[in-house]
């Protein structure tokens, strides 16, 4: 079923046209993934889906009773309201009634005082006359799911439980459809993991903006692409879209030179003075002009980016060391007893949750902080370059030109001189863009600008924290052509998977305890390790439960019991269960497929539905299944 419909879209900003005549349909239960260059609009896009920007000409229609919810880009910003009051303002009706109770219920225990009593029950009088006890409810409901502590403030919230947050307060409205842009930024790996099983789950319509392609091939079912003010739809996942999108550039610029080539013809034909005159047809004259047109309004796909970075003198062998080296920050160990050696030409990515110690340890690296015990080296003739995600390196004030030149005309890459304009535009800076102040940036062009910055300073060791946050996929992807190539020693922390897969080849897990693994290899080895691991840890503790029965102490000598036989009937379903274990996997399989079928959510409501029902139905009938499998064999 059709939820949302975008007709003859048109939206500028200025001379910028962001939306040209465009088309889009969003149906029921698909997830639908926007791409598009950093400035191409796709945050707008989902603006006005959501009610909060217009269109400046076209049609944008709902089915009846849509609730459209929004997570913003950013992270909420922090304040002394409590979690519930600030999830509860989702809600627009009845949020202060609701934030009242909750103010209320706290303060009655605490005091329970008459008058503190006899406001609350004011206050639940009032709730059941708005009906809004459904909602208070559903506030729980979400912070529970979300595992957020609701009387914690919001200054007292990490990154990833700011996100969190955000998430709750767009999840409370029980929303039809889900918009999201850039959801994985400021998350780290394990949140990144957790939000994607959260929204496959989820049961409405999705429709994000993201960079973080291993996050875009698990979750999207198709992939809508921005580009020029036009709206393609890729069916399937994104790596057929890189593919489709590559023939259909090509085949854009075979066209193009083909349209080229017949107008030089038709200008040199009009050009041919009087002799041509004579014969000239006036159709052919009325042709000419229909192309001249046509030319003019053609837009430019604009040419990628070439980024370079400066190469540094050659560093020493070693580049850092540590024995046997510990941090403390109140009694807690962030790093506990660490041997590393990293040597020049090394490629290491940071792993672990947020607090585990990858900041620490990178501070440890670049001298700014002294170990708690142990041994550090660092060694000699070493040039950083530090890529900060948190972009306190950039002055608001100051012009994107003035940053990277401080005021020149020019600027020095590997010994040689640039302009800066130039420089600039292989970051996808236009002239006009270079002069914008600092203050006016989107996050990708500002994370742009710090990147054009820092490559152009020489340096043999490269330390990136989180440098693909808000950059587009086309950036992020030079981005790691210029990691993977770099001449020198790189450290770097991410929460992009293919990022980190494409650019190292050692990871460091931080478990949280203070340990941390070394780990030859990119994300996927991590994650192998963890699943071994994990698989260790079950076998070891399946191993001690008989010893722990035969130590716990005996009351009495009990009869040793026979195992339960099973009645004729039980065996024979026993017998059975594996066969039928095997059709229903198969039967979910193939109901899978047509799930996940390009045009499955086009056909008509009651078809998907059937679907979707006997999808649900054959997956509730394998767990019993394995479940009554389980009872029977250990009978």
């Amino acid at each position: 079923m059709e939820l949302i419909r975008i007709t003859n879209a048109e939206l500028a900003f200025g001379d910028a046209k962001i939306l040209d005549d465009a088309e889009l349909r969003i149906n029921q239960g698909e997830r639908v993934c926007l791409v598009g260059r950093n400035g191409a609009g796709k945050s707008s896009l989902l603006k006005i889906v959501s009610g909060r920007q217009q269109l400046d000409d076209g049609q944008l229609t709902f089915s009846n009773d849509i609730r459209i919810a929004m997570l913003e880009q950013d992270p909420p910003q922090t304040c002394d309201k409590t979690v519930f009051d600030y999830v509860s303002e989702g809600l627009h009706a009845n949020a202060e009634l609701i934030k009242q109770y909750h103010q209320l219920v706290t303060l009655v225990a605490e005091q329970p005082s008459e008058k503190n009593l006899d406001a609350l029950a004011n206050v639940q009088q009032q709730l059941e006359q708005a009906n809004a006890w459904q909602d208070e409810q559903r506030i729980e409901q979400v912070l529970s799911t979300l595992a957020l502590d609701a009387d914690k403030t919001v200054d007292q919230l990490s990154g990833g439980w700011l996100r969190k947050l955000a998430l709750a307060k767009a999840l409370v409205t029980n929303p039809d459809v889900l918009l999201l842009d850039e959801p994985t930024n400021h998350l780290d790996i394990d949140s990144v993991l957790w939000l994607e099983q959260f929204l496959k789950n989820f049961a409405g319509t999705i429709v994000f903006i993201s960079h973080d392609r291993a996050f875009i091939r698990r979750l999207s079912t198709r992939i809508v692409d921005l580009d020029r003010g036009q709206l393609t739809s890729y069916p399937g996942d994104y790596d057929k879209y890189v593919e489709q999108k590559q023939h259909d550039l090509h085949v854009e610029a075979q066209q193009n030179a083909l349209f080229d080539k017949k107008l030089a013809e038709e200008e040199a034909w009009i050009r041919q003075g009087i002799k041509a005159r004579r014969t000239r047809n006036e159709g052919r004259v009325r042709a000419l002009e229909r192309l001249r047109v046509e030319r003019s309004q053609r837009r430019e796909l604009k040419s990628q980016g070439d980024i370079e970075i400066s190469s540094g003198d050659r560093s020493g062998k070693l580049v850092f060391e540590a024995q046997d080296t510990s941090i403390a920050f109140d009694e807690k160990r962030v790093i506990n007893h660490l041997n590393l050696l990293v040597s020049r030409g090394d490629r290491l990515a940071l792993i672990g949750a947020n607090g585990t110690g990858k900041s620490t340890l990178i501070k440890l690296l670049m001298e700014q902080l002294k170990p708690t015990s142990g041994k550090v080296r660092v060694g000699v003739n070493l040039d950083i370059a530090y890529f900060d995600q948190h972009r306190e390196q950039l002055d608001p004030n100051k012009t994107v030109q003035d940053t990277v030149a401080d005021g020149k005309q020019e600027v020095t890459l590997n010994g040689r001189s640039r302009h800066v304009l130039g420089y600039l535009q292989d970051f996808l800076f236009s002239p006009k863009r270079a002069r914008t102040p600092v203050r006016a940036l989107s996050g990708g062009e500002k994370n742009r600008l710090l990147l054009a910055r820092l490559f152009l300073r020489p340096s043999n060791l490269l330390i990136l924290d989180e440098p693909t946050n808000d950059l587009d996929i086309e950036t992020l992807e030079l981005l790691e052509e210029v990691v993977a190539n770099y001449n020198g020693t790189v450290v770097l922390v991410s929460h992009d998977r293919d990022f980190v897969n494409n650019c190292v080849n050692t990871c460091l897990y931080f478990d949280g305890s203070g340990h941390i693994e070394q780990i030859v290899g990119g994300y996927d080895d991590v994650d192998q390790y963890l699943a071994y691991k994990a698989a260790q840890r079950k076998a070891h503790e399946e191993q001690l439960k008989p010893a722990q029965a035969s130590e716990k102490p005996k009351q009495k000598q009990d009869k040793p019991t026979a195992k339960k036989k099973l009645s004729y009937k039980e065996a024979r379903e026993l017998e059975a269960l594996p066969e039928e274990i095997d059709n229903l996997e198969s039967l979910i399989g193939e109901l899978q497929d047509q799930v996940n079928q390009p045009d499955f959510f086009s056909q008509d409501t009651a078809t998907t539905q059937k679907i979707l029902n006997q999808l649900q139905e054959s997956e509730s009938k394998l767990e019993a299944a394995y479940d009554r499998w389980q009872e029977l064999d250990e009978k």
